[in-house]
């Protein structure tokens, strides 16, 4: 079952826009995911999703801490605001059962805010060079506060963390994402929105877990208490 733990909810317009990144791609071995954008910092692909018009997007690049600190990272949901880019809300609404419940809101600078509720849930097993954490969340907006004016609800959203060690001081981050974010922008936006949104977040996450509190932490030790 699930570890009762709450995975921070991940700025899905960062990586949410269901539009093709402006890019060649080549076809992945993985399935029909194809290649949108390769550096060293991230890979990003994109597939079609069964009966719709809205692409699946993935991620994969190496974060330079232990697959613990990074999950640590994640776990931090009170501080996404901090360091989180576009994150202006999260709170846990409550746990239920072998999940939890989460609402979180969104500031873009280029259109209206956006807000979802989710449900979460965490896993972890062990590997030969630590343990392997997967966070993988749906919607539950019905769980959450009702709408609001000027705030555009996000209906479809759902995506996974992955993260293996890659030796003790290094992890592999795969994030998954299948979302709409609401709204009407146009596709040329929306595709620089998305190309450099994954990057963004990445980046954001590189940043955060230099911060020594994120070594010593357990992931359990950081989950907010329910309001």
């Amino acid at each position: 079952m699930p570890q009762r733990i709450f995975p921070a909810l991940m700025s899905l317009f960062l990586a949410g826009f269901p539009t093709v990144f402006a890019a060649d791609e080549s076809t992945n071995k993985d399935g029909d995911w194809k290649l949108c954008v390769r550096d060293k910092d991230v890979e990003i692909y994109s597939r079609p999703h069964p009966g719709s018009s809205l692409k699946e997007f993935k991620a994969v690049g190496p974060i330079d801490a232990s697959s613990r600190a990074v999950c640590a990272v994640i776990d931090d949901f009170q501080n996404y605001p901090k360091f989180m880019p576009c994150t202006t809300e999260c709170r846990v609404i409550r746990r239920e059962g072998d999940s939890i419940i989460g609402y979180q809101r969104l500031s873009p600078k280029i259109c209206a805010d956006r807000d979802y509720t989710l449900r979460v849930w965490k896993k972890s097993w062990p590997a030969s060079d630590g343990l392997i954490y997967m966070s993988q969340w749906s919607p539950a907006n019905e769980l959450g506060p009702p709408e609001k004016k000027g705030v555009v609800r996000v209906k479809i959203c759902d995506g996974r963390w992955l993260l293996e060690p890659d030796g003790p001081a290094k992890t592999r981050a795969t994030y998954s994402i299948y979302t709409d974010s609401g709204g009407v922008l146009p596709s040329f936006i929306a595709n620089r929105v998305s190309l450099t949104g994954i990057r963004r977040l990445f980046a954001a996450i590189r940043k955060q877990v230099k911060d020594p509190k994120y070594v010593v932490a357990s992931p359990a030790s950081s989950v907010p208490a329910t309001p």
